[in-house]
Order: C-alpha cells, then sequence, then structure tokens
C-alpha cells in the first residue's frame, strides 16, 4: 500500500506543483492564469492524462486514509505527526475540488477557469469558506511534501521542511490574495456567481 500511494502522490504531485504556480500567475493578473491555464491544459486535459489523474487522486485518497488509520497511534514526533496532518485535511479537498471541477464542467457547463475559482470569493458569505479553504489547502501540500522530503534526507531536513513550510504560506497567500480581488479589481461574470445563489 506504501508504493501505491508513493506512485499516486507521484503523479499528483507533479499536477498540483503545476497547478499552483497556475495559481500564482494570477498575481499578474486574470489574463496571466488564464494563458498559463491554457498551455497546462494541453496536457493535462488529454482523456489520458486526464483519466490517469482521476484514478491517481481515488488511490492517493483510499490509500493515504488507510495508512492513517492503520498507523496513527506508532506515530512518534512533530513531524509524522504533521505529515498525516496535512494528508487528513487534503484527502477531502482533493475529493471535494475534483468534484467541484467535474461538476462546473458537466452541470454547469463553465469553462473552470480564473472566474470559477474566484467566484466564491465574491458571493458573501462564501469568502468566509473559500478563504481558509484554499489557504490551507497549499500549507498542507507544501507540508505533506517538506514532511516526505525530511524522511528522504539525512543533512539540512530541518532546512529543507522550512522552506517547503515557508513556500506553501507565501503561495497560499498570493493566491487566495488575488482570488480575493486584492491585488486588483476582479469582476466575476453572473455566470459563475449563479452557482452560489438559491
Amino acid at each position: 500500500m506504501h508504493a501505491l500511494h508513493r506512485f499516486s502522490s507521484a503523479i499528483i504531485g507533479v499536477f498540483a506543483l503545476v497547478h499552483v504556480a497556475n495559481h500564482l500567475a494570477a498575481a499578474g493578473g486574470v489574463a496571466s492564469h488564464i494563458a498559463f491555464m491554457n498551455v497546462a491544459r494541453s496536457v493535462y486535459r488529454l482523456p489520458l492524462v486526464e483519466a490517469v489523474l482521476l484514478a491517481s487522486v481515488m488511490v492517493q485518497v483510499v490509500t493515504g486514509l488507510l495508512l492513517a488509520r492503520h498507523g496513527w497511534h506508532q506515530l512518534h514526533g512533530l513531524v509524522a505527526r504533521l505529515q498525516v496532518a496535512a494528508g487528513l485535511y487534503l484527502a477531502p479537498f482533493l475529493l471535494l475540488h475534483t468534484s467541484a471541477i467535474l461538476g462546473g464542467r458537466g452541470l454547469f457547463h463553465l469553462d473552470t477557469n480564473f472566474y470559477f475559482a474566484a467566484a466564491g470569493f465574491h458571493v458573501p458569505p462564501f469568502q468566509w469558506f473559500f478563504g481558509p479553504y484554499y489557504l490551507l489547502a497549499v500549507i498542507a501540500f507544501f507540508t505533506h511534501l517538506g514532511c516526505a522530503a525530511y524522511w528522504k534526507l539525512s543533512d539540512f531536513r530541518r532546512t529543507a521542511l522550512g522552506i517547503f513550510l515557508a513556500v506553501g504560506i507565501v503561495s497560499a497567500l498570493i493566491i487566495v490574495m488575488a482570488f480575493a480581488g486584492a491585488l486588483y479589481p476582479i469582476d466575476v461574470p453572473d455566470g459563475y456567481k449563479v452557482i452560489y445563489r438559491p
């Protein structure tokens, strides 16, 4: 199960790093975010690649929860607990986030671009959910990576973990600020806001 978890995490990790970079591109404006996304989509929206990604999400969530369940009482030290705690946040996030994207495309026939991600920040009171939701997800992702690096390294492991945590926090703040309109004005089309209205 460990090998399967590591294999799926490698696939998701590569995609997630591209995805985070895409969202960081939003610091340069909506057009920058969408331009980056269009290039990235030319790869990850290929049917085979998307199928592998979706399968990897399911494998990652299931194996991660099983590993956490069986190994929780054997955890020793802060880093081990931090790694599992980050994984336990990422598991429901991955399911919810993936379902939202598929639902936005399939049910609402929306282009799940910058405006899809930003819409929740601009329809009160949903910003109080989406702010922490994205902030913690990005931090948890880099925390999980940092803990994995910690176990792989023999030297400078604490420094590596600290760098991952710092990058996660800074990236999370930039992304949330961009979506929330704190970096520049955002006019979210009504077609995206309507999914949050009764």
